[in-house]
């Protein structure tokens, strides 16, 4: 494949470690060419077209990039399609999850298929997703809804903010973060109003990323107090100590 001719040791052995590969991290096991987004979207152009077992062979890859290219063909396919290729590929896309498994793999279909396909549907599976043991789904699920916050339909981001408080990882708060601050770069009232009630009690990166473009004086309003609730908490004696 051309894909082959394009690969890059040096740029490959950066992304085993930006994207996290180590034993015990995220992305483990993950294995990379080296190859820039920009020369996949070209690739991406020529391939336009692609029958979707032929995709699935791509999806199914040891190789990062190669599964990038599989979804940039289908959110392609999708953004084309009739209504009954768009079924095909939300139903393709939602039967391989387990290959939608990085980070930058997620935020550039989920919204582009998910979203979509979505619309004028039940979302339940968002909250169902939301809910799963497997990050990637509960990415999936929260990036879908930026197709409804790019059209100020907030409710579904809003419900699995709080539904997510708790959730433990990073890679969670990050996204969750990011999409409340699309939120309010549309309404800000909106995002506000959620922030007021759960800006004390939620993961610092989250509202770090759910604030990161307020002004000063706004910023440090928020992050204090969540350290004022942090600090009562920690002052709080626990039933074993008392």
């Amino acid at each position: 494949m051309r894909l082959a001719a394009l690969a890059d040791t040096e740029k490959a052995t950066h992304a085993l470690r930006f994207f996290k590969t180590g034993p015990g991290e995220y992305g483990e096991g993950d294995q990379f060419l080296g190859i820039r987004i920009p020369q996949l979207r070209s690739v991406a152009k020529e391939a336009r077209g692609m029958a979707l077992p032929d995709i699935a062979v791509l999806l199914r890859s040891p190789w990062h990039e190669e599964r990038m290219l599989a979804l940039f063909l289908l959110t392609h396919a999708f953004a084309i399609g009739e209504e009954a290729q768009r079924e095909a590929v939300f139903e393709f896309y939602v039967a391989h999850f387990q290959w939608v498994n990085n980070w930058d793999l997620v935020d550039a279909s989920a919204h582009l298929i998910v979203g979509p396909f979505l619309e004028g549907r039940s979302r339940a599976m968002l909250a169902n997703w939301a809910r799963s043991a497997v990050l990637w789904e509960r990415r999936i699920a929260v990036v879908a809804t930026f197709h409804f916050i790019r059209k100020s339909d907030f409710a579904d981001i809003l419900a699995l903010a709080e539904l997510l408080q708790n959730d433990p990882h990073d890679l969670m708060h990050k996204v969750v973060g990011w999409m409340l601050r699309e939120v309010g770069k549309r309404d800000l009232a909106t995002m506000e109003t959620f922030l007021k009630k759960h800006a004390a009690t939620m993961p610092r990166t989250m509202l770090r990323y759910a604030i990161e473009k307020l002004p000063e004086a706004t910023r440090q309003h928020y992050l204090a107090a969540r350290r004022l609730i942090r600090s009562a908490e920690s002052l709080t004696p626990r039933p074993a100590d008392v």
